[in-house]
């Protein structure tokens, strides 16, 4: 019998995907919002497609912030974008 593959829905497009496709925004037991890419940090989490698109969206929308209950610093977006970038050339 295979195993279930866990799902976690983007908050940029809302389309349903493999957990280990996308990246993680997490809010810390301390309240920081940090990247999570092992998907094992402790808190809050929220999901993202590895596609600037959605990263767009998502801030238009702030579905980030509503997710995580906090403002997202910029820092975090400015990390994300670069990683998206970093992604698509590697």
């Amino acid at each position: 019998m295979q195993k279930k593959i866990p799902q976690r829905q983007c908050m940029g497009c809302r389309e349903r995907k493999a957990k280990r496709e996308m990246i993680r925004v997490v809010r810390g037991t301390d309240g920081v919002v940090s990247l999570d890419f092992g998907g094992k940090l402790n808190g809050r989490g929220a999901y993202l497609c590895p596609n600037p698109d959605c990263l767009k969206k998502a801030i238009k929308a702030k579905s980030l912030e509503r997710s995580l209950e906090v403002p997202i610093p910029e820092q975090v977006y400015d990390r994300l974008e670069k990683e998206m970038e970093d992604g698509l050339r590697g």
